[in-house]
């Protein structure tokens, strides 16, 4: 077999374009309480990805920290985190959903997690360190609230 004369699949291609805070709100009402255990730490999540021209989409990683020490508010953090990413050669929209969804929130997730760092440790706090989303398990998540079935892996 021959491969003269046949065209060279083009290959998927994610580029980042730009990255910025969209958003970024720190209220520190615990800046002068004694903590003399571990704070309870609540983390919610959310991603948005919506086209801004044809092969440029703009994905948001919000992240909400909500830290509480015996039931009495330490610091809430809200960042919404943002990157303008060149997607190419992806034709099919969910296809596009999928990796705008799990590959770009990936390559955000470190600089949002370096901003919560450093803003709750300027707020007088430890420094958080949030563990490693996996956004994966999340878009799969996602996908199966939007067709009514639970989500895989839930009791």
């Amino acid at each position: 077999m021959s491969s003269e004369g046949t065209a060279t699949p083009q290959v998927p291609n994610l580029q980042v374009m730009a990255q910025y805070i969209k958003d970024l709100s720190f209220e520190n009402p615990g800046a002068v309480t004694e903590i003399a255990q571990r704070p309870q730490i609540d983390l919610a999540v959310d991603l948005n990805a919506k086209r801004v021209e044809d092969e440029i989409f703009e994905v948001e990683l919000k992240i909400r920290v909500d830290a509480k020490n015996e039931d009495k508010p330490l610091f809430l953090l809200e960042v919404a985190y943002a990157g303008v990413f060149q997607l190419k050669n992806v034709p099919d929209t969910a296809t596009q959903q999928a990796i705008l969804l799990i590959q770009a929130p990936h390559m955000l997730f470190p600089f949002v997690r370096r901003i919560v760092s450093d803003v709750v440790r300027d707020g007088g706090m430890p420094p958080l360190m949030i563990e490693p989303i996996d956004f994966m398990a999340l878009y799969q998540a996602r996908v199966a609230q939007a067709a009514g079935a639970p989500p895989q892996g839930t009791a």
